[in-house]
């Protein structure tokens, strides 16, 4: 009997998932170049390619942005228009980037780039302080919880490495961060294109004694953003062996969203309420003491009750809300406006229903911060506070206390596309 799933080397060590954000030729792409290129996280082949793309399109030099900029669009452009998913590890952390678009038309790339970020990049050109698109980035990192901003400062070459204008660009984003409420936010002043504070300590800042951009990556506390009182474990699926040495065995399985379950618990079936304890927690035949977020494991309850794919397990003195009526910001990602009274298919977590927009409360101006009351439909890439009722009653929380089960999408059933991406809020909890 093992206490704990097994853990060895590569496979156990911590993640950071980060993206990074700014406006349109801050250098975002070239600084995730930097960081993969100075951190030997590159292949010859990808090294040899990057030169041949570089020479195609008329660059001298080795240009680290294309090792992003992956499709053919965006290295004739020069822009990021996708989102650019890069994976690489240091000896002390794994890390999954997503580098997002600057364009304010690409707002829905970022929110998707950035829904599971733990940490976020924002990059400020060092001649041009905080922008508009500044306060546009900051904003949705705000909303979507992500705990840890990294502000880079960046192109300090071209202000002559200057003390003063990294002072001056700290203190105007430290408004805006109290603004908006973002607590852990640390500042670098880096040069991307050179490489200066981005793996390496700058020779060209000796007045700058903290650490640099990749130093700080690999330090960042992740484990204790996990808040393991809150217990969520959605089904997915009903295993029912049907042979003769399983005979009587049902397992629920599913990914721990949240929490630590351990046999022997006292839990509660959502959302039918029923109670039962946990009888064992198994992986692949074999049985463990506890499981934790976000491992993979088959539940089994001490009493038959009727489970299926969509319900939720919680420790029995949990409380989660559970109501078909449901408030959230949404993001609009479809060119076809979001009108109240539409209808369409919604996955939360595990569970599939279908809803109606019953009500679109305001439409949030990103850039000013404003609520617009007066609008009747939201289009693309823009931000809405909304009100939906679903076919079944769902078992959430609210996005900013858990962001797996207080997030959910909205699909188009007609073409399955995924149309909006929704953060619930939800002020109360159910009794």
């Amino acid at each position: 009997m093992n206490d704990n799933l097994p853990a060895t080397g590569y496979l156990d060590m911590e993640l950071l998932r980060f993206t990074t954000a700014g406006s349109v030729d801050d250098g975002k792409s070239t600084l995730i170049g930097r960081l993969l290129y100075d951190s030997k996280a590159i292949f010859q082949d990808q090294i040899e390619a990057i030169e041949h793309a570089s020479l195609k399109i008329g660059e001298g030099d080795f240009n680290l942005a294309l090792l992003t900029d992956g499709l053919r669009a965006e290295r004739e452009q020069g822009i990021t228009i996708d989102v650019a998913y890069r994976y690489f590890a240091t000896p002390k952390r794994k890390f999954i980037i997503a580098d997002t678009p600057g364009h304010i038309q690409y707002t829905r790339n970022m929110v998707t780039g950035a829904s599971t970020a733990d940490a976020a990049i924002i990059l400020i050109d060092a001649r041009n302080g905080v922008i508009e698109q500044t306060l546009r980035h900051s904003f949705i990192a705000s909303l979507l919880q992500i705990k840890h901003i990294v502000v880079c400062i960046n192109k300090m070459d071209l202000v002559s490495f200057s003390h003063q204008v990294f002072e001056q660009i700290q203190s105007e984003y430290n408004k805006v961060a109290r603004e908006l409420g973002n607590r852990n936010i640390h500042f670098v002043p880096i040069c991307a294109k050179l490489g200066d504070n981005v793996v390496e300590r700058s020779e060209n800042m000796p007045w700058y004694s903290g650490p640099t951009l990749m130093n700080l990556l690999e330090t960042i506390p992740v484990s204790g953003d996990i808040d393991v009182s809150m217990t969520r474990f959605p089904v997915q699926y009903v295993i029912r062996p049907q042979s003769d040495k399983f005979h009587d065995y049902r397992g629920y399985a599913g990914r721990v969203a949240s929490g630590i379950f351990k046999k022997g618990d006292k839990v509660k079936v959502l959302p039918s309420g029923l109670t039962s304890s946990i009888r064992s927690i198994d992986v692949f035949g074999k049985t463990f003491n506890e499981a934790f977020s976000p491992q993979s494991v088959v539940i089994t309850l001490e009493d038959d009750i009727d489970i299926s794919r969509g319900d939720m397990i919680v420790k029995e003195n949990d409380k989660p809300v559970v109501s078909n009526e449901i408030d959230l910001m949404v993001c609009w990602l479809s060119e076809k406006p979001l009108l109240s009274g539409n209808k369409y298919a919604i996955k939360h977590t595990t569970a599939d229903v279908r809803c109606v927009i019953k009500e679109i409360a305001f439409k949030l101006n990103i850039s000013t911060l404003g609520h617009d009351e007066s609008i009747k439909e939201v289009v693309l890439n823009e931000m809405a506070r909304i009100s939906i009722k679903t076919t079944h009653s769902l078992v959430y929380d609210s996005y900013n206390k858990n962001r797996i089960t207080g997030s959910l999408i909205l699909i188009d059933e007609a073409t399955n596309v995924t149309v909006g991406a929704g953060m619930i809020i939800a002020d109360e909890v159910s009794t």
